[in-house]
Parts: structure tokens; sequence; C-alpha cells
């Protein structure tokens, strides 16, 4: 899979996608990462990406013509364009699992008043927001976003069921977990997960998934 993302803030992307799980998917190339900053398709002195709005109103707005020129020169015929916005749909597991299957995305990182909307209604083809806020600029939605695209490419984490026991992979959230020691300050784990029964284990762990969901996303739940 190849990825290409664009952002005035290079570093912000670069730092913690070279870490962990994501740098040991670049360095077995499962995964082709690469990081652009967009005043390289500037063609003015002073490399300006933005300018006032056209109809008044506070802040600036990204300028059309870099953004058109660096996804052009990256763009293939299978190529998907998602640009990072808070007006964007909602970024989930499910479109995660389903940008994972694509074999180049472009994301474009939105910043100040967002973008010349003309960007959106020609050049991109999904807006995706990572949630209900905003952030300083869309670098950081980036990270998240391909953080949780390329950690489901076959081959990136230690164990392929690790992503398929996820939150958010069925209808319910991940349950609890607990490690050695076995009594830590008088808190013991559940006697259940040491009996070695793999059936009770996993009757437990369904019905304990259920109850976090239940107290913490009830909306998952459908009530």
């Amino acid at each position: 899979m190849k990825i290409d993302i664009v952002t005035l803030f290079p570093e912000m992307c670069r730092a913690p996608l070279s870490e962990s799980m994501m740098k040991r998917a670049q360095e077995n190339k499962i995964v082709d990462l690469r990081i652009h900053n967009l005043r390289d398709w500037t063609t003015d002195k002073h490399h300006v990406v933005d300018d006032a709005p056209f109809g008044g109103g506070q802040g600036m707005v990204m300028k059309p013509e870099p953004i058109f020129a660096a996804v052009e020169s990256l763009r293939k015929g299978n190529s998907t364009v998602v640009l990072m916005t808070p007006q964007g749909r909602q970024f989930t597991q499910s479109l995660a699992t389903d940008l994972s299957k694509r074999e180049h995305v472009i994301v474009i990182c939105g910043h100040y008043e967002g973008v010349d909307h003309r960007v959106v209604e020609n050049l991109v083809d999904l807006e995706v927001s990572i949630g209900d806020y905003v952030l300083t600029n869309g670098a950081v939605a980036a990270v998240v976003l391909v953080d949780a695209v390329v950690r489901l490419l076959p081959g990136v984490l230690g164990h392929e069921q690790s992503a398929a026991d996820d939150s958010f992979s069925g209808d319910l959230l991940e349950g609890p977990q607990y490690t050695r020691p076995a009594e830590f300050r008088g808190w013991k784990v559940p006697e259940v997960l040491l009996s070695g029964n793999h059936a009770e284990i996993a009757a437990w762990r369904k019905e304990q998934a259920k109850k976090r969901t239940k107290e913490n996303r009830p909306d998952l739940l459908g009530g």
C-alpha cells in the first residue's frame, strides 16, 4: 500500500509515524509512506498557501492552486484522495478497514479556516473527521488516520488476530485485560482467567465486553 500525506507541517506527521509498528511497517515495505510539504507546490517566492475568505470573516483559507498541483502530481489511476476536516465523515474502524484495502491513499491536511471548497468539489474523494472537536491543523488527524489504517495491513501486527479483536472491530468495545502478577495491592485477577477453561474464558470476555460497551458506549448497542 502507498500513502502520501500533504501537509504544511511535515515534522508533525513524520515523528509519530517513524516509531514502533509504523516504523517496522515501512522498513518491511508493507507500506510506502511519504510525507510532503504543501509549500513545495507553490509558485511564488514567498510560498503563500492561504488568503482571506471571499465574503469576509475571520482567519485565512487554504488556496486551491498548490493543493491541486500537489494531488495531481501524486495521483494515479487507483488513488483515493482524503481531506482531513472537522466537516468530514466520522472516522471509524469500519472506514479504516475500507481504506486499508485501497492501493494508494493521498491525505490532505486542512489548516486555518479550511480549504477552498473547490478542492472538496473537484479533487477530494472523501472528507474525514476524527471526532467532534477542532484541532490546530489536520496533520495530527492525518497521523491518527494513517496509524489506524496501516496497523490493519497484513504483517504489521505481531499477531494477525489482534486487529480482529480490537474495540470497534465488531459491535462491542474490547473487554478488560490482565497480566502478571495475579494479585496486586490486594486486587486479584478474575479466577476464570486463571482456570485454563477456554470456553469459559471466551464467554466471560464476551460478557465483559457487553458490560463495558453498555457503560461507555451504549450507542454502539443501538439502544
